[in-house]
């Protein structure tokens, strides 16, 4: 189990977080939430990365609140900077797991994919991205400024993330030269959230176990290889 803790933005403003510690010099990972907030469920993930031997840490990034219904996480989304998000609340991250882990990387679920996208060009700082099923508009994509390499895990039978923008993403990354394997799978938004299943689940989400593992241990190959 991890600790509540607080740590500083590159402006100077204060951030709190949820820190799941793996091995003492071990490679670090920023865990960017769904739309949902930092929920028990993206705690799992921290505390999943922790016991593979990373140390995580997820930013509030609602400062505290979070969501069980759909309009109240779709009002919390778009009541959220991106760019400050990125450049601030997810680089104080980086920079704060940087004193003590040696390599850090990011990755992100939904909204938190998106955000993992802008912080491949936002965060200098960031060694590797794994970004799920989750992008940003492309104009706000300068993929010039990818340095680190990234893979992303597409669901093809994704309504809330459609693919031919994907195709349009990856198009974007291929002519920047930047480092990055895209993986598709039969599957739903969310296909990694063990809670979107149900009949409390979304229309548009549903978990698949046999999906998620292949994407995770596809996560844990790729983070291994560009952070220890």
């Amino acid at each position: 189990m991890g600790t509540t803790i607080e740590y500083s933005r590159p402006d100077g403003g204060t951030v709190k977080g949820y820190l799941a510690q793996g091995p003492a010099g071990g490679p670090g990972v920023v865990v960017i939430q769904e739309w949902w907030g930092m929920n028990d469920q993206i705690r799992g993930v921290a505390d999943r990365m922790a016991a593979a031997g990373f140390t995580a840490l997820v930013p509030d990034l609602y400062r505290g609140r979070s969501a069980v219904e759909a309009e109240e996480a779709h009002h919390l989304m778009t009541g959220l900077n991106f760019g400050d998000a990125a450049s601030q609340d997810i680089r104080g991250a980086v920079q704060m797991l940087k004193t003590t882990c040696g390599k850090v990387g990011v990755t992100g679920f939904c909204m938190g994919g998106a955000l993992t996208v802008l912080s491949m060009t936002m965060v200098p700082e960031a060694d590797a991205g794994v970004v799920w099923y989750g992008l940003p508009p492309l104009e706000y994509v300068d993929a010039s400024k990818i340095r680190a390499p990234m893979i992303a895990h597409w669901a093809e039978q994704d309504a809330a993330f459609a693919i031919a923008n994907v195709d349009a993403l990856e198009e974007k990354l291929k002519a920047a030269g930047v480092r990055y394997t895209g993986y598709r799978y039969l599957a739903y938004h969310a296909f990694a959230n063990e809670t979107a299943q149900g009949p409390n689940r979304l229309p548009v989400t549903q978990y698949d176990a046999a999906w998620a593992q292949v994407a995770w241990d596809r996560t844990f190959a790729f983070f291994g290889a560009n952070l220890r």
